[in-house]
């Protein structure tokens, strides 16, 4: 990879802007606590966030930092804008100086954005180059994922569509991005599921696709959608292909039936990425 010419104050606001969307190095919440259904505690936190309708509560265990499991994305910080930690962060850094330093021509998205954090990362990297010819976009359900439509058999039994937390608001998204100064016209958003939304969407050329959709139609859906709008040169980050077989399933499939053969690159335990050739 090649990276456009940088200073130290790109270094230093690049870097602060990973260990805030990361939390890294901050002590205090972990990962949602989720109760037994059936549980009397359960039933007692019901009751609690019935008497507090309409309000952001949530239940979170203290936790201790470990830096490790941080900078691969191993833990769930409560708070933090993105999960994927600092090595897979790292990543979409390197990618988007590696298209602005070789003139790759595109946009940059993200398939499935949670509360935003890599998208607000690649606006930041943009921006500290001065780049204003390329349009981030987040692509989201904003209400989760979907439930298993019965199109894959790789998809049976898929349960990340009864994770409430997976579903974040695109009002929320779009706060996370007012944060750090970086919701502006370079940022557009994509809402509803990928099979409705991305084959239509006005993007003409891509330099950076990554996907975050967990599933097997997810995947398959950005990439049918997608992928021949990525320029050579350009790059296709996989966030869950070591975490979820149906994920690294679809990869392998379009990739087959593409006669793809561009080198697959491990990022870290979950995430991996290819440069088109």
């Amino acid at each position: 990879m090649t990276t456009p010419v940088t200073t130290p104050a790109t270094d230093l606001y690049l870097d602060l802007m990973a260990k805030m969307l990361t939390r890294y190095g901050f002590e205090g919440r972990n990962v949602t606590v989720k109760l037994p259904s059936r549980s009397y505690e359960s039933y007692l936190w019901d009751l609690v966030v019935r008497a507090l309708k309409g309000r952001d509560v949530r239940m979170v265990e203290a936790g201790h930092f470990d830096a490790g499991r941080r900078e691969e994305g191993r833990d769930w910080p409560a708070d933090a804008e993105t999960m994927i930690g600092m090595k897979r962060l790292a990543n979409v850094r390197a990618c988007v100086e590696s298209v602005i330093a070789d003139g790759v021509p595109g946009d940059l998205i993200e398939t499935g954005a949670w509360r935003g954090g890599s998208c607000i990362y690649m606006r930041a990297v943009l921006k500290a180059y001065g780049e204003t010819g390329r349009t981030v976009w987040v692509a989201d359900s904003f209400a989760g994922l979907p439930a298993p439509d019965g199109r894959f058999e790789a998809d049976a039994g898929d349960q990340h569509h009864t994770r409430d937390e997976l579903a974040i608001s695109v009002d929320q998204v779009k706060e996370n991005f007012r944060r750090y100064d970086l919701l502006d016209g370079q940022v557009r958003f994509l809402q509803g599921w990928f099979s409705d939304t991305l084959p239509t969407a006005p993007i003409e050329n891509l330099a950076v696709l990554r996907l975050d959709g967990d599933m097997y139609s997810s995947t398959m859906d950005a990439l049918d959608a997608l992928y021949d709008k990525v320029s050579p040169g350009g790059y296709v980050i996989v966030d869950d292909y070591g975490a979820v077989p149906a994920c690294a399933e679809a990869i392998h499939d379009f990739r087959d039936a593409r006669g793809i053969n561009d080198p697959i690159e491990t990022i870290d335990w979950a995430g991996v990425f290819w440069r088109k050739s």
